[in-house]
Order: structure tokens, then C-alpha cells, then sequence
């Protein structure tokens, strides 16, 4: 059974661009309080809010909004894709 049968999620990550790591784009600045998402597939973490950061790593909070399930992940930013930076609203408001 494949995770897309076992899992409903509650946005259409599926609408969220594929950002590939170190692509221009997947360079960022992030700070606490960001929302952004895991660029290469966005489905499987889900949206998530950035709570710590240092020099290349940030602490996010996905509250289970993906796929896996996951809640919180420490990632190497240029993994994150921040979602204002982008202009994703309209993705967060449609289900």
C-alpha cells in the first residue's frame, strides 16, 4: 500500500514546486518563525515552522502535516524552502 492510500492530507502539497537541494532558489536565510517546506518532496514532510537555527541547520516543526507524519526534523537549510519568498499563499488556502 502505497503512503498517498494510508494518509489524507489537509493541503495540496502536491501544488508546491519540486526545489532540488543546492538550487539557487534552495539558498535561503531562514529565522524562527519561518513556514517552509522539505523542496525535493514536499508531500512527504509537509509545511512546517522553523523554531531554532544556527549556521546551516534549522530545527522545524512539522506537526505531522506530511505524509510521514513527522514532527520535528533538524534539516541543512539548503534543503528548506521558505513559503513567503515563493508568494505560496494561495496553496495554503486551497484544499
Amino acid at each position: 500500500m502505497s503512503l498517498a492510500n494510508k494518509r489524507r492530507l489537509s493541503y495540496r502539497l502536491d501544488l508546491l514546486p519540486v526545489i532540488l537541494p543546492f538550487h539557487r532558489r534552495a539558498k535561503n536565510v531562514l529565522k524562527i518563525g519561518d513556514l517552509v517546506y522539505y523542496g525535493p518532496q514536499p508531500e512527504y514532510y509537509g509545511i512546517g515552522e522553523v523554531v531554532q537555527t544556527s549556521e546551516k541547520v534549522c530545527v522545524v516543526d512539522f506537526r505531522g502535516t506530511g505524509l510521514l507524519g513527522i514532527h520535528k526534523d533538524e534539516m541543512l537549510s539548503n534543503y528548506l524552502i521558505p513559503i513567503h519568498r515563493l508568494n505560496l499563499s494561495k496553496v495554503l488556502k486551497s484544499k
